[in-house]
């Protein structure tokens, strides 16, 4: 065996082969082919391929888009706050009232060009005070850097992923090209650059080592594949120091059978030369056994692009969701592959539906070929000419009377769809289809209805919990020392941060859940009036909660109110801000 086995080119692709037959050979279609038709049928391409012609309307009631987009909005509806702490750590009350003393005190302190942290006093062992401090500056900082990645857009991509191909995907990497708006100097001369950067991955294209093995970090190597032009692999690859000669042989492929999406499969469209590439995540363990890094190596079928080289990392840097869950199986599984059967059925009867109805509105009309000689359209007022015709010209041409349609299909129909819905945990009162006569037994109900999403929600957190690990994995390995930003009530400051002296620290993270509002604007403008009309709020309680936009220039009409005198001479103060 030789050194370089772990990631030779050859390697790479033998165990990306070993990935794509487990893939073809999932489920009944396979892993490719099944998202492909989940996609079309979440999208509303639910004719596609059928034999069904051209000349009836086909009708299509999307309740798979329906189901989806509820389940989505309520698993990733409540607002998040991620929390981190050090184990080993200390964190009581009276620590907590001295580490915001040193908050107080930092953020009034404007910072220069390198992090310094003045207040540890020149110890190499962190303090308690400090270790507290910097855990919930980088708490803050999660905030600033998910508002910078738009990472609840991305969280939307990972929950639209994983419902229709079953598992969702956030790469995390490092941007080094990334501006800060920082500087290494008083000068402010010397930029810091670099930083953490998000990319939602289709499953399609991810491949697990162990795909028996659920626990992504319990995996034996990653890899990711994706298309990339011939021209930005060779510059990549000279950037790398690999040789010239080895460049050449870095041409373009058609290997897009295996790439996610109809896009993806029906391969490059736009001419642009491509190539296939494959970025390979293994830990390298050292002799003993006790201790790894997480490496990674970039190769096409026959070029490292780029040597391997260390992360830096003590986690793979990939946070997987899993819509649902498959025993013995690193890949989740997509409600919209049971789904599409009763979809079929629900196009199939509303289409004969309207096209019973279409009969017997406009019926067929027979016509005696030889007495009519011009076209006949079937037109409403038409005018058809007949020729030697003797007696009643109605017995030239009549329509055929269509049988009588049975008022039963139709609730046939709207039985599939209320018992689909309603089996999927989508009822009315989930989805709003019921009037606001009682609000309270409407949130029982709804309540009632999203507790089977309990434990997708509880994975979505966890999912969550993985992201904000993976980034503090990222600032505490390529940091170095910079300042984190904190945006809070007081305005924007910047924690002094060195990461070399937390790198042995364990850090762990908390989720904190907040709720989600099940209250329309009209529900708690209905409310607030109640409560302004028994006088348990005042005027400026009542326009202060209003929702926002409401009430247009809310502020000035405050100050109005403010000014406004009182009949009996004197003037009413509210004491508002």
């Amino acid at each position: 065996m030789t050194e370089n086995v772990w990631y030779a080119p050859q390697t790479v692709q033998e165990e990306y082969k070993r990935g794509t037959d487990f893939k073809n050979n999932f489920g009944a279609r396979g892993m490719y082919e099944q998202n492909r038709i989940n996609e079309r049928f979440y999208a509303g391409d639910q004719w596609h391929g059928a034999s069904v012609g051209t000349d009836r309307p086909l009708v299509r009631y999307n309740v798979i888009k329906r189901i989806g987009e509820y389940k989505q909005a309520v698993i990733g509806a409540a607002p998040v706050a991620v929390n981190f702490s050090a184990e080993g750590v200390p964190n009581t009350v009276d620590i907590q009232g001295r580490v915001q003393r040193i908050r107080e005190q930092v953020a009034a302190t404007p910072i220069g060009g390198v992090s310094e942290v003045p207040y540890i006093g020149g110890e190499v062992i962190p303090t308690t005070e400090e270790v507290n401090l910097v855990m919930s500056a980088m708490s803050d900082f999660f905030r600033v850097q998910s508002e910078r990645l738009q990472f609840d857009d991305k969280k939307e991509r990972v929950l639209r992923n994983a419902y229709n191909a079953g598992t969702g995907v956030l790469y995390t990497y490092w941007d080094p090209q990334a501006k800060t708006g920082l500087y290494a100097d008083e000068n402010r001369r010397t930029p810091i650059t670099g930083d953490i950067a998000c990319e939602v991955l289709d499953i399609e294209n991810v491949y697990f080592g162990d795909p028996t093995n659920d626990d992504v970090q319990a995996q034996p190597f990653i890899i990711v594949a994706n298309r990339q032009t011939v021209d930005s692999v060779r510059r990549e690859a000279k950037a790398n120091g690999v040789s010239d000669e080895e460049i050449a042989r870095i041409t373009a492929d058609d290997s897009t059978e295996y790439m996610a999406g109809e896009l993806g499969a029906d391969g490059d469209k736009n001419g642009v030369a491509k190539v296939t590439v494959l970025t390979k995540f293994y830990k390298e363990w050292n002799t003993t056994g006790t201790a790894y890094s997480v490496k990674a190596v970039k190769v096409t079928d026959k070029v490292t692009v780029r040597p391997p080289w260390d992360t830096g990392l003590r986690r793979y840097p990939f946070a997987v969701y899993l819509w649902e869950r498959r025993r013995n199986c690193a890949y989740g599984d997509s409600e919209v592959t049971y789904l599409i059967p009763n979809q079929i059925a629900i196009n199939r009867m509303i289409t004969a539906s309207v096209w019973a109805v279409m009969v017997m509105g406009m019926p067929i009309m027979v016509v005696d070929g030889d007495a009519v000689s011009g076209p006949v359209t079937n037109e409403p007022g038409q005018i058809i000419t007949v020729n030697g015709v003797e007696g009643d010209v109605r017995q030239v041409a009549g329509f055929l009377n269509p049988p009588q349609f049975s008022p039963a299909f139709s609730d046939n129909v709207e039985q599939m769809i209320a018992q689909t819905l309603t089996q999927s945990g989508a009822n009315n009162a989930a989805l709003g289809d019921m009037r606001p006569d009682n609000a309270s037994a409407i949130i029982a109900v709804r309540e009632a209805a999203t507790m089977p999403l309990t434990m997708q929600k509880n994975r979505f957190y966890t999912f969550v919990e993985d992201v904000a690990r993976i980034w503090a994995d990222y600032w505490i390995a390529n940091y170095g020392r910079r300042a984190l930003k904190v945006v809070e009530e007081r305005g924007t400051w910047y924690m002094p941060f060195d990461s070399e002296r937390y790198r042995d620290l364990l850090i762990t993270t908390r989720i904190d859940v907040g709720t989600c509002n099940l209250w329309s604007e009209a529900q708690s403008i209905a409310t607030l009036d109640n409560l302004f009309d028994r006088k348990v709020l005042d005027v400026e309680q009542y326009l202060s909660r209003l929702p926002r936009g409401t009430v247009p220039n809310l502020e000035g009409l405050m100050r109005e109110l403010k000014e406004r005198p009182m009949t009996d001479g004197t003037e009413e103060v509210l004491n508002y801000e």
